[in-house]
């Protein structure tokens, strides 16, 4: 992909209007995006579109879309929505023929729609558990078996999958979450190869805590905390470099890559003090 950046000091040199709109186009390629009314979805979705990207971009909120169509005016590229619900898995086999039918074959795919519900033993719950795991593991499971059916007839494609860093291990009050999220890392290990034979690639992307509307709802404290956009411009970076894992940010990345290592007794013994 010929990606190009803008460094932070560009950015402050000139309005926002002119980096967005004046970024040199890439091949016009098709991108869908799940998840991306907020967020770290969003901030792709425009940085993309910036880019020359033709973006489909998919939310459960049709105002979040028409937001980020009328933003996109101003870009080289063109953002458009298709909106629907990930945990319908027909919706996603719809959204997907519709968006090669309007606009030719998805060449990327990022299936970044997810969900945080927070609860210990006091609160647990079989219905919270459920969802979780219905919104983050099977709602990227909805999206990624129609597209992985036809990357696979053409023999090409990028898959971009959001995971989490608390997929590493076991946090207190994230047990489905958590559960969810390694779900899913295990599941990109395992289709990495199989997917070279139809040369197709996966990204994993593993973040820390991300300032989104998501975790503005948090009462604990986030370390590293990071925007949207600098996100956004991590994945991009990572899927540009073809890597199988994109981190971030990398203090936190290398604490919890420590951490997973650890014998339970010691890594039990850390989490009570944090807890």
């Amino acid at each position: 992909y010929n990606f190009k950046f803008i460094s932070q000091k560009e950015k402050t040199m000139w309005p926002k209007s002119w980096w967005l709109s004046k970024t040199e186009p890439v091949m016009s390629k098709v991108v869908w995006i799940t998840g991306a009314g907020k967020g770290i979805g969003q901030s792709l979705a425009i940085e993309l579109a910036a880019q020359g990207w033709l973006v489909a971009a998919t939310s459960r909120s049709v105002d979040d879309l028409k937001s980020l169509e009328s933003i996109s005016k101003k870009l080289l590229g063109q953002i458009i929505s298709y909106p629907g619900d990930v945990t319908e898995s027909d919706e996603m086999d719809q959204v997907v023929q519709q968006i090669e039918v309007d606009n030719g074959p998805i060449s990327l795919a990022i299936f970044n729609a997810g969900n945080y519900i927070r609860f210990g033993v006091e609160k647990f719950s079989l219905k919270d558990f459920k969802r979780q795991v219905d919104i983050n593991l099977f709602g990227t499971i909805n999206c990624l078996s129609p597209v992985l059916l036809r990357m696979r007839s053409r023999r090409s494609g990028h898959l971009v999958v959001m995971s989490s860093l608390s997929s590493y291990r076991g946090l207190p009050h994230a047990s489905a979450y958590g559960a969810s999220k390694a779900a899913l890392t295990n599941m990109c290990e395992s289709l990495k190869v199989d997917l070279e034979d139809f040369r197709i690639k996966i990204t994993l992307v593993n973040p820390g805590f991300v300032d989104t509307p998501l975790t503005e709802k948090n009462k604990f404290p986030m370390p590293f905390l990071v925007s949207s956009e600098y996100a956004a411009h991590q994945i991009i970076k990572g899927i540009k470099n073809h890597r199988f894992e994109v981190t971030f940010p990398s203090r936190l990345t290398w604490v919890l890559k420590l951490m997973r290592i650890l014998p339970y007794s010691i890594y039990f013994h850390i989490l009570r003090k944090l807890k």
